[in-house]
């Protein structure tokens, strides 16, 4: 499914050949993200994202570094999470090369000019307001909060006001030289390209990037003996509630298990989340639940929006129902689980840039890659006394962890939580 090579300075390079495309999906994956931040430097892994597109030595201004792109049909962006900084285009595969340059002219030739950045800090202050405005997202920040308190996977990405407004050039600079290195990046490309030709165009752009030694630890420990609730007050007309649990790291070997347990219990229009608090109860238009896997945790967490005086009613239906996991699973059920599963993988991996992004971001975290047969013999391997007995491990009234945000008039009692 892939071909990778090494260059002497220790950058990876990924590439999968899918001969039905005519476009290649190119990543830079890159081991900076906001675990790796001092707590008072909270939020510079994606300033420095932000400020890798104001501007280059060759390309001066965002406008020249996106018309590169846009010039020839192409998509550039870049995200920033708590374990990895994304750099990626997908363009026609006649033009990877320019891709190819424009992203490493990113990467090693930004210019972090000083006027730019106070533009730009203004730009991500907007972006804290925004997500503080919405209260699905501010959510999303207390769950983290609460499952990590006092941890860099509790902190929020983006970092707050107080953190990006007294972020300074020098501290840029410094976090850039500690975090960008070859060794801790991957360059991925999949769709139609050519291994050997693809490794010859990136070594003269990256083959000289000096080496710089990376640490990948951050803290991270799970130390809650007793179930935590945090309720914030904002108005508006629904109220926004998380439900979640630690879950398992990346490495963890029943981290397929809990994928298909949080499949059957939220993943999709027939899961018994939808089906029981949309379809039979009408408490939420928007219920699901998630799992995320980081290098030494994960969580497993369920989200409703809801009518604020139906808080209470709706956490006890989401509690039966996270209990009714510890009970038996049909065969019937277990089945559909892993036939959502496995074809969600696969329609996703039709795509170029998905490719590029899975492959890219399993060696830079993992530093091994399963193909896709491999993921699918694992979620076929999984019994219904699997999926009890990681419902049990997980679940217990101790570990849990209620968020609320909305328009509530008292906060929810802590009697609830109990499963």
């Amino acid at each position: 499914m892939y071909q990778m090579a090494v260059l002497d300075n220790g950058l990876r390079v990924i590439t999968s050949a899918m001969s039905h495309s005519r476009s290649v999906g190119v990543a830079l994956l890159v081991g900076a993200g906001s675990c790796y931040e001092d707590q008072e430097e909270a939020g510079i892994s994606h300033f420095v994202e932000h400020l890798c597109f104001k501007g280059t030595q060759r390309r001066p201004t965002a406008k020249e570094i996106s018309q590169d792109i846009e010039g020839v049909g192409g998509i550039l962006n870049a995200s920033t999470d708590k374990e990895v900084t994304i750099f990626w285009c997908k363009v026609a595969s006649s033009h990877l090369s320019i891709a190819l340059d424009v992203l490493s002219d990113l990467l090693l030739n930004s210019r972090f000019d000083a006027s730019e950045m106070e533009k730009e800090r203004h730009v991500v202050l907007e972006e804290i307001n925004m997500n503080l405005d919405l209260p699905q997202q501010r959510v999303g920040m207390l769950i983290d909060e609460l499952l990590w308190p006092e941890q860099p996977l509790g902190r929020e990405v983006i970092g707050t006001k107080e953190t990006v407004s007294s972020i300074d050039r020098g501290q840029i600079l410094s976090y850039v030289a500690r975090r960008y290195a070859p060794s801790n990046t991957v360059v991925c490309i999949a769709g139609h390209v050519e291994h050997e030709q693809a490794v010859s165009q990136i070594k003269p752009l990256l083959g000289d990037w000096s080496v710089t030694e990376v640490s990948t630890d951050y803290m991270s420990g799970d130390w809650q003996r007793e179930a935590r609730l945090r309720a914030e007050f904002k108005d508006g007309e629904q109220a926004h509630l998380c439900l979640g649990v630690r879950g398992f790291s990346r490495f963890h070997p029943q981290r397929f298990v809990l994928g298909l347990l949080n499949t059957v219990l939220g993943g999709g229009m027939s899961s018994r989340l939808f089906t029981e608090i949309r379809e039979r109860r009408g408490l939420a238009y928007d219920i699901h639940s998630y799992v995320e896997h980081f290098l030494g945790s994960g969580s497993f967490v369920t989200y409703a929006g809801v009518d604020p005086s139906k808080v209470e009613i709706a956490v006890e239906a989401i509690l039966q129902e996270l209990s009714k996991l510890k009970q038996a699973i049909s065969p019937d059920e277990l089945t559909r689980a892993k036939e959502l599963s496995k074809g969600r993988l696969q329609l996703r991996l039709e795509d170029s840039q998905n490719t590029a992004l899975w492959l890219g971001g399993q060696e830079l975290l993992r530093r091994e890659i399963l193909d896709i047969d491999a993921v699918i013999s694992m979620i076929d391997a999984v019994t219904n006394d699997d999926l009890e007995q990681v419902a049990r491990e997980l679940l217990s009234s101790d570990r849990l962890n209620l968020a609320v945000v909305g328009p509530i008039s008292a906060q929810p009692s802590g009697e609830l939580l109990r499963v």
